[in-house]
């Protein structure tokens, strides 16, 4: 049987929001820039790649470990 680490995922999800918190946050200050689409073009890889860590450690959460 397989039980379920259930802080990974709560860690993966609250990551998550704060990928999109920052993202919608630094939308809002691009306007204030220079070069407003490299900003967000870098703004948007790191959001997107935060975000994909963290779905990876939902589902290594979910899945668990093994318990004998």
């Amino acid at each position: 049987m397989r039980q379920k680490n259930w802080r990974i995922v709560i860690v993966g999800l609250v990551l998550i929001v704060l990928a999109i918190g920052f993202y919608l946050f630094m939308l809002s200050i691009a306007s204030k820039s220079t070069d407003a689409v490299a900003l967000m073009q870098t703004v948007g890889t790191v959001s997107g790649v935060v975000i994909g860590i963290s779905v990876a450690m939902i589902i290594v959460g979910l899945v668990g470990k093994r318990v004998s």
